[in-house]
C-alpha cells in the first residue's frame, strides 16, 4: 500500500499546524485543495479555508472514511476520544496515519486503534506557517516509499530529517518548543537595544535580522557557531565582553536547562488510559 499525489488527505485538528500544512501542501501544488479535508468542532471557523476550495467538516468518522491520508493534529489529551471515534474507519490496507502530536508513539496510535495500520510520527514547528519548519519524522511501520511521501509533504512547508523515535520528545523541545526559546532571545536583544538608545521598533527589526543573519550564516555555510563567533570577537574587544558577561549570568546554562525540562514534559503529554 503505496500513496500518490491523487489521494484523499484528511486532517483532524485543524489549528495552526494543521492549516499551515493544508495551505503549504495546496500552494506548492503537490495536493490541490479539493483533495484535502479539513476538521474541526467550530466549523466555522474554517470559512475561509471552504471558500479557497478545501472541504471542511466537524465529523472525524467521515472525514476519515472517505480519505487515504489521515493526519492526526489534535491536542493530546484530545487523541483518545478521536482514535475512539475513527477505529472503525481504519482500514491497514487503504490508510496511511500522519501524527503530528506532542508526546504520542506510533505503537500508541496502533494500540489504541487496536489495529496495525502504517503510521508515521511528525514533529513540525510554528515556522510551517511561513515555510520555514524544522520538522522531525520518525516511522513506525511504513514502507520507504510511504516515509518519502511524507518527507515530500512536510518538505512543501521547510525542511525535514528523519530520526529514530526515541528522540522524538527531545526533537520537540529543540525545535518546537525552540521556537519559543529563540523568539525569547530575540526579545531580551531587542529590549538591550532599547537600553542603548534604540526605539522599541527598531530594536526589534534590527535584533530579528540579526538572528536570521546568524542562523543562515550555520545553515548556507555548513560553519560552526564558534567559528562565526570567533570572527567578530577581538582582544580586549566589545564583544567578547557582552558574551563573557551573558556566561557569567548562565546564558548557555539556561537554554541547555530549559531544553531538558522541555523534553521531560513533552514525555508526559499524553495519557495513554
Amino acid at each position: 500500500m503505496d500513496f500518490k499525489k491523487s489521494n484523499q488527505i484528511a486532517i483532524l485538528g485543524s489549528g495552526n499546524i494543521g492549516l499551515s500544512l493544508a495551505k503549504g501542501l495546496a500552494q506548492s501544488g503537490l495536493y490541490p485543495a479539493s483533495s484535502i479535508t479539513l476538521t474541526r468542532r467550530n466549523i466555522a471557523a474554517l470559512d475561509e479555508y471552504k471558500f479557497q476550495g478545501f472541504q471542511v467538516s466537524a465529523d472525524n468518522v467521515s472525514a476519515s472514511a472517505q480519505a487515504d491520508i489521515i493526519v492526526l493534529a489534535v491536542l493530546p489529551q484530545q487523541l483518545n476520544q478521536v482514535l475512539d471515534q475513527i477505529a472503525g474507519q481504519i482500514d491497514v490496507n487503504k490508510h496511511l496515519i500522519i501524527s503530528v502530536i506532542s508526546g504520542v508513539s506510533c505503537d500508541d496510535i496502533k494500540t489504541r486503534l487496536k489495529k496495525d495500520v502504517q503510521v508515521v510520527r511528525v514533529m513540525p514547528n510554528t515556522a510551517i506557517a511561513i515555510k520555514q519548519s524544522m520538522t522531525c519524522i520518525s516511522v513506525g511501520n511504513a514502507s520507504q516509499e510511504n516515509i518519502e511521501l511524507v518527507k515530500n509533504i512536510f518538505n512543501t512547508v521547510g525542511i525535514c530529517v528523519v530520526i529514530n523515535e526515541e528522540l522524538m520528545t527531545s526533537a520537540t523541545a529543540l525545535c518546537a518548543c525552540g521556537i519559543a526559546f529563540f523568539l525569547r532571545s530575540i526579545r531580551a536583544a531587542s529590549q538591550g537595544g532599547v537600553e542603548v538608545g534604540f526605539h522599541a521598533e527598531e530594536a526589534l527589526k534590527m535584533a530579528a535580522q540579526t538572528a536570521k543573519g546568524a542562523a543562515d550564516l550555520l545553515l548556507q555555510l555548513a560553519s560552526h557557531p564558534e567559528h562565526e563567533i570567533d570572527k567578530v570577537t577581538s582582544p580586549k574587544g566589545c564583544t567578547i565582553a557582552g558574551l563573557n558577561e551573558m556566561e557569567h549570568n548562565g546564558f548557555s546554562s539556561a537554554m541547555i536547562k530549559g531544553i531538558k525540562l522541555s523534553a521531560q514534559k513533552a514525555g508526559e503529554l499524553y495519557d495513554k488510559d
